[in-house]
């Protein structure tokens, strides 16, 4: 049952005009994934999401990108959140927060989430180079945003120090799988949500 402790996993698809997407998540996997985007660097950073996350992610997407990635790059955002939220669940268990200093050469990027059925995001990274091969340095800020929302979680995104653009995109996405695995993680002599409140 998506949700529980045994099996925790999700399934979105999402059609509009724009973009055609299909992705399914596995909050207790390996880190395997079979990904196609359309757009190639934003597969490398869901394989290294994945992988450094140990989740098992499949996505297939098709998207306007013969009029640049924006598109496909934010639905994709907005599927992943909706998918996290599903193989969560009731959020019954789990630590609810979750931290990642990670370091990527001369990077170093903070990233913090707390999945607390409040949305927001905190980005505070400034990248010098507007392009990574051909992908808009931009849409990472655009992908968080979107992700965010729909998984219905706090994140706080910080770039301590970094200069290489590819360096810095990568340790944000990497962060974000460590932290995130870490606030799912079932903890032992919780059983309801982890609050005052008595739920999220």
């Amino acid at each position: 049952m998506s949700g529980s402790k045994s099996v925790r996993t999700g399934t979105v698809n999402r059609k509009t005009n724009e973009t055609e997407i299909s992705i399914s998540l596995s909050l207790d996997g390996t880190g395997r994934n079979e990904i196609d985007s359309g757009v190639p660097f934003l597969d490398h950073m869901l394989t290294l999401f994945s992988v450094h996350g140990f989740f098992d992610l499949k996505l297939l997407a098709k998207g306007d990108t013969e009029i640049d990635d924006h598109h496909t790059v934010e639905d994709i955002g907005i599927c992943l959140g909706q998918v996290l939220a599903q193989a969560i669940g009731d959020k019954s268990g789990i630590r609810r927060y979750g931290t990642c200093y990670l370091p990527m050469d001369e990077t170093l990027v903070r990233t913090v989430v707390d999945i607390s059925n409040r949305p927001y995001l905190h980005y505070e990274v400034v990248v010098a180079d507007q392009k990574v091969g051909q992908f808009d340095t931009c849409l990472a800020l655009e992908f968080m945003r979107a992700f965010s929302q729909h998984a219905g979680i706090t994140l706080h995104i910080d770039l301590l120090h970094g200069e290489n653009a590819h360096h810095i995109i990568e340790a944000i996405f990497k962060s974000l799988a460590r932290a995130v695995n870490e606030a799912v993680t079932p903890l032992e002599g919780v059983t309801g949500a982890l609050s005052s409140k008595g739920c999220l």
